[in-house]
């Protein structure tokens, strides 16, 4: 692979003028493997200019043109995959196998979903019969900044840069500075399968750094971040001042309301779900609500398959899971683990400390928390860890209560039988989506959250292309 300490700017791989240097990490044994250097002031202000010279020309580019290019990087990701997964396990510490699968197939998968969103998308239209002469057109944004997260760096890029380039828009790509180098392959993909230079760009650093200097640049006109609610924040007072767009994709705590006529794996599907990338996933069902009847047995289950979930090396092949991905994030869900004991939740499995036989690296015991009651910490707040807290109700509009009770609202999980209760509940949760007895959406369904969990933004299929789309009207046309 490329020279890490490099960036990707205007079609080539160039020196930064900023100096200082960050150590990846390889979570699996907390040591570091390589550098990446911070981008300085002087580096996003290139990036983005080369962004903004090839716009005008990349904007006008027809919808076939980008399809063609679109095509050519998916056959490119494809043949380079097993090296893809093989970085994202190094790097985040996903173990190998679930790195070649979820990992790095989420990410074609959502080049394959915005290729077919183009190919069927109208970016210019009449207002209806009753206005044949009023026109409305669909243009590119401009020139985005995307920030992504570490925790599904694939998915969560290829999320965004193909829809934004899709759309028209020329983008400056800031990876998580834990997890750059599945980033930084892509860039060699982009350029091997022929894009212009100066429509992708990619710029290395943290968020004080490059991630401040992008969201108050002024030649950006839309930020689009997937992250924490509190770096999002950050980005919207920045973004502010410019009043550019801004698109964010947050945390999340979903309920997973499991009914007495749930199916009778209804409670181990939730358990792997909640533990699986070692419970780093925002839409993860961290609170698991069960009719009073069943409760004890599903304690009983979740407790059992908490005890049969393997922790291991990263770089092992097998079904289980990895460390989280830092000291920084292993020390949080520590700190969250003995909260939830300390506050009164009964700890069922797991708990405090690295699970036998790991001295180094961050890895955490699968843990299962019962009684879990609203107020305690390991409730409200986000762990980011296979940590799950089970909690009892009575009523379905109880379960409903329990589950709206949180500042979050990205993904909320029903379990039963009944498909008329199914649809009542799935209407009233507050999130901006809702997984009904283990079935995942399709190609093309939107992602994204409400309150605290995004700003109405939507990813994938065509909601992701209008993400990077203005709505222009011209009469008399």
């Amino acid at each position: 692979m490329t020279d890490s300490t490099k960036f990707y700017i205007n079609g080539t791989w160039v020196t930064p003028e900023g100096t200082r240097q960050l150590e990846v990490i390889n979570p699996s044994d907390g040591q570091g493997f390589c550098n990446i250097t911070l981008g300085s002031q002087a580096d996003t202000d290139n990036a983005v200019s080369a962004a903004k010279k090839a716009f005008p020309v990349w904007s006008a580019s027809t919808k076939e043109q980008r399809i063609e290019l679109l095509e050519r990087l998916f056959e490119t990701y494809k043949a380079r995959a097993d090296e893809m997964a093989q970085t994202i396990s190094q790097e985040m510490g996903a173990p190998i196998d679930l790195a070649k699968t979820a990992q790095v197939g989420a990410g074609a998968a959502n080049l394959k979903n915005t290729i077919r969103a183009l190919k069927s998308f109208t970016f210019e239209h009449t207002l209806g019969e009753h206005a044949p002469d009023n026109i409305i057109l669909h243009e590119p944004v401009g020139v985005c900044a995307l920030i992504t997260p570490w925790n599904w760096p694939m998915n969560q890029i290829m999320l965004k840069v193909p829809a934004a380039l899709a759309a028209g828009c020329t983008v400056v790509l800031k990876p998580s500075e834990i997890s750059p180098l599945s980033a930084m392959l892509l860039a060699e993909m982009i350029d091997s399968a022929g894009f212009p230079d100066g429509v992708f760009n990619l710029v290395n650093g943290d968020g004080a750094g490059v991630g401040s200097q992008l969201s108050s640049h002024p030649d950006i006109d839309l930020v689009s971040f997937t992250g924490s609610t509190r770096a999002g924040k950050a980005i919207t007072i920045a973004a502010a001042d410019t009043v550019k767009r801004v698109g964010l994709e947050l945390g999340g705590k979903g309920a997973n309301i499991i009914f007495a006529d749930a199916d009778e794996k209804a409670v181990t599907r939730g358990v792997r779900h909640c533990f699986a990338n070692s419970g780093q996933s925002c839409n993860a069902p961290t609170r698991m609500l069960v009719e009073k009847s069943v409760y004890q047995q599903a304690v009983e289950t979740a407790t059992m398959i908490a005890g049969k979930t393997d922790v291991g090396q990263a770089s092992d092949e097998g079904r289980h899971i990895g460390p989280v991905v830092s000291e920084q994030q292993f020390l949080k869900v520590q700190g969250l683990i003995k909260q939830g004991i300390d506050e009164g939740a009964t700890l069922m499995a797991g708990g405090e400390g690295r699970p036998n036989g790991f001295e180094h690296g961050y890895f955490v015991k699968p843990t299962v928390f019962s009684d879990v009651t609203p107020g305690m910490t390991i409730w409200s707040e986000e762990i980011f860890g296979p940590v799950l807290a089970i909690t009892p109700f009575e009523t379905e509009e109880e379960a409903i209560a329990l589950a709206n009770d949180t500042l979050y609202g990205l993904t909320n999980y029903i379990q039963t039988a009944d498909k008329e209760r199914a649809h009542r509940v799935a209407r009233q949760v507050k999130s901006g989506m809702v997984e009904v007895n283990g079935k995942s959406g399709s190609a093309g369904f939107p992602f994204g959250g409400m309150k605290q969990s995004g700003n109405g933004s939507r990813e994938g299929g065509v909601w992701g292309l209008q993400e990077f789309l203005e709505v222009k009207s011209i009469t008399d046309w």
